[in-house]
């Protein structure tokens, strides 16, 4: 049996004594572990079966994989979208599927769920949106379930409104209350942004932390990565990219004018709306465009020159890009100095993906390039020391995750995370909304911290 640390004793204690729980440690702190434990003490009691939703990366490499190896005497089946009915037809003590499964599971009937008293949500935050067609269908479900425990380390990665669903899974509204607007207006402060009357953004209030801890705190546990782990520190900063002459005089461009002229008489991009001009000035800055023709323009690869300069400098890195063209540069370029290198986003299977981070941490690939959706959570990459962002994101709970798929336990050197940003650019823009999304999380989680 595997020796459980002090800190996950505490959190063992929690989930035994309350119905519900709200874990928000840190990746690597072992919630994944308590969780298991949890239950495994409540099924020796003949207690019900386990439901576990997960993300699709983390169904084997993680929970199946955990189970094995901390409760060996419990079957666990994993329920692939394309053996999903037929798994839930076998007799199992735990059934693991992934976050998308909740549009099967509410279509079934009430007598399906009579095996089940254990819901375990890992990742919650992906039913952050009360109003979207899975979270809904995630409530529906929730309704069945006796124990919860919803699992994240960013609950708020872009507003404190983000806790209010997750919350709502577990206890039904009793906490945060069962209206999400009525809620949102407790914590939040309207802004005008624009000329129409419905152009309008919620801010989080002054002390909307504070009073959001107040409610939750009897089912809140949370344990810092740094507290619980003796590992060398992670470095955090920011590198400057210098846009070519051909970048500025293309950025500038499309930021007067919403267009850009690249080839012939007609504009190669049109930008309907401020959102779009944002999301076109980031790719100008990366480098391409996506624009009217289904391939992007190529501005310029100085960028991924950068980028690839300081994989030269380092012996593994982990690579992180947002866009097709990114990636296709990024490999190019590596291609042409003989680096060697892998690639995992959303076409790149489970199993090919698990072979993959298996090579790299054997030292196979000096660099994997790696999209945030497909790699942010679940990975360990502790062969690695480096997490470049070739370009910042506006999701704070990527970053994050992304940023620590290297720094976690089992690390034996100093970590580093760089993102590049283009000086003058949007780029700072999005990063400085970054840092402030960041420091409002941080807030709540440091108060989660002192239960």
């Amino acid at each position: 049996m595997t020796k459980a640390f002090a800190h996950q004793l505490k959190s063992l204690k929690h989930d035994l004594t309350t119905d519900v729980v709200f874990d928000t440690s840190d990746p690597g702190t072992g919630k994944t572990f308590v969780a298991i434990k949890a239950f495994e003490r409540r099924r020796k009691k003949k207690t019900g079966c386990a439901l576990i939703l997960a993300p699709k990366s983390l169904l084997r490499s993680t929970w199946a994989a955990d189970f094995k190896k901390f409760a060996p005497a419990l079957k666990v089946v994993v329920a692939t979208a394309d053996v999903r009915a037929s798994t839930f037809d076998q007799d199992a003590d735990a059934y693991v599927t992934n976050t998308d499964a909740v549009k099967w599971l509410a279509k079934q009937p009430k007598a399906f769920f009579k095996r089940f008293d254990t819901l375990i949500v890992d990742e919650s935050s992906a039913y952050k949106h009360g109003t979207s067609q899975r979270s809904k269908a995630a409530a529906k479900i929730a309704s069945y379930f006796k124990y919860k425990r919803a699992m994240t380390g960013t609950p708020n990665g872009r507003s404190i409104t983000d806790v209010w669903h997750q919350v709502m899974l577990l206890d039904g509204g009793h906490r945060l209350g069962r209206s999400f607007f009525a809620f949102r207006n407790s914590v939040c402060v309207p802004t005008q942004v624009g000329r129409n009357d419905k152009a309008i953004r919620w801010d989080d209030k002054d002390g909307a932390e504070e009073a959001v801890f107040g409610l939750l705190s009897d089912i809140v546990i949370r344990h810092k990565f740094e507290d619980c782990v003796d590992i060398p520190a992670n470095h955090r900063y920011t590198m400057s990219y210098e846009l070519t002459a051909k970048q500025r005089k293309a950025y500038d461009q499309m930021e007067q004018t919403q267009m850009l002229w690249l080839k012939g008489k007609e504009p190669s991009v049109i930008a309907v709306n401020a959102a779009v001009v944002a999301n076109k000035l980031l790719q100008v800055a990366s480098g391409a465009v996506y624009g009217i023709a289904p391939d992007p323009v190529i501005v310029d690869d100085g960028r991924y020159k950068m980028v690839l300069d300081l994989v030269e400098e380092r012996k593994h890195s982990l690579v992180f890009f947002h866009w097709k063209h990114q990636r296709d540069a990024l490999a190019a370029e590596a291609e042409k100095r003989g680096i060697e290198f892998c690639i995992i986003d959303g076409s790149v299977n489970e199993h090919e993906r698990d072979r993959l981070v298996t090579a790299y941490q054997a030292g196979r690939y000096q660099v994997m390039f790696a999209h945030p959706r497909s790699a942010a959570h679940g990975l360990t990459l502790t062969r690695g020391t480096t997490t470049i962002w070739a370009s910042p994101t506006y999701d704070l709970e990527l970053f994050e995750q992304g940023s620590k798929r290297q720094h976690r336990m089992g690390q034996t050197q100093k970590t580093e995370t760089i993102t590049v940003l283009a000086p003058g650019t949007i780029d700072e823009r999005v990063y400085e909304i970054l840092q402030k999304k960041n420091a409002r999380m941080s807030n709540l989680l440091d108060l989660f911290a002192t239960l």
